[in-house]
């Protein structure tokens, strides 16, 4: 959760930097676009962490199981 926490941050240090740039649109609609693929990662890894985690623990139970 800290390294998460750690990420936004650093995005959002990120987007602050680049907003206080005056060299042009461009760079502020490239911050954006960075903005919304990261946020979409970090939805996506939350959704697909306890689908993995479940894997993990159906695959640790059959072996348990098996010894």
């Amino acid at each position: 959760m800290n390294e998460e926490k750690q990420q936004m941050k650093n995005m959002k240090q990120l987007l602050s930097n680049l907003i206080k740039e005056d060299s042009g649109q461009d760079l502020i609609e490239y911050a954006l676009v960075a903005a919304l693929v990261g946020l979409g990662a970090v939805a996506a890894m939350r959704g697909l962490s306890g689908t993995i985690g479940n894997s993990f623990n159906t695959v640790g139970n059959n072996l348990t199981n098996a010894v």
